[in-house]
């Protein structure tokens, strides 16, 4: 009969004179290092107009990733979305890169009919945190329907998957997994290079972004007012055209 022996074992209280068992203890020590990776994201300002802030704490994982590439993955729903243009300029002056599936995006469309989008946004070191990452990204919140009581509207904003894009193949096994990401490496390599993800262990699970709506039972009150301010404003600049315009005839001749 194999005699059990409890001790501690780095993170986990797991060791035996068991040989299955000590397998056992090893795998969970390389789970703790792999779940040492850390995201977060923040939503900074107020209202429709806002920035996603993305912050990645590697860990011990971060001692491999030198000269590799480090974006997140993330989902918006339909309540959010990347002005294309705006990206654009800001690729240009070199304070973002981040790529959108699809690339092709209605930024008029509301929320009712809009679909998810995904952005793959390519982060920077931290100059505070050697095994740090970070990126930005302006994100802007659509129209939605009038709500019945609340004056505001709940998007929820899943947390973000961490990967990684390393051409000399130094990354661990057991915790980083091939990914299936359209988009080239980044790195400063050249070279076959392919993505990887990590599973880690998010600061907050998802985010939260509320965006104001109208209630319902002001649409009659809403459809009055604007009626009347555009039958004003109609009848002020047809006042204006015929006192200060000029009007000439207009002779046609076959």
């Amino acid at each position: 009969m194999t005699s059990l022996v409890v001790c501690p074992c780095d993170n986990y209280v797991c060791c035996s004179v068991n040989t299955a068992t000590r397998l056992v203890c090893v795998l969970l020590d390389v789970q703790a290092a792999c779940q040492d990776a850390t995201v977060a994201q923040e939503l900074l300002k107020e209202g429709f107009h806002r920035d996603l802030l993305v912050k990645v704490e590697l860990g011990a994982l971060g001692e491999d990733v030198g000269g590799c590439a480090v974006a997140a993955r993330t989902r918006l729903p339909p309540g959010i979305y990347v002005d294309p243009y705006e990206l654009a300029s800001l690729q240009q002056h070199n304070l973002t890169k981040a790529m959108l599936i699809p690339d092709v995006i209605d930024v008029e469309a509301p929320e009712y009919l809009a679909t998810d989008l995904l952005v793959l946004l390519h982060m920077e070191p931290d100059p505070r945190c050697s095994r740090c990452f970070r990126a930005a990204l302006p994100v802007h919140g659509r129209y939605h329907r009038p709500a019945e009581e609340s004056e505001d509207v709940l998007v929820v904003l899943k947390s973000p998957e961490v990967l990684i894009c390393c051409c000399d193949n130094r990354l661990s096994a057991e915790c980083w997994k091939p990914a299936e990401v359209e988009a080239p490496c980044s790195g400063k390599n050249v070279g076959p290079c392919r993505w990887y993800s990590v599973t880690h262990k998010p600061a907050y699970e998802e985010s939260i972004l509320h965006i104001p709506v109208g209630l319902r039972q002001h649409s009659s009150l809403v459809c009055v007012v604007t009626l009347l301010a555009t039958v004003l404003c109609s009848s002020l600049v047809l006042a204006a055209v015929c006192k200060y315009g000029h009007f000439s005839p207009v002779t046609c001749s076959e």
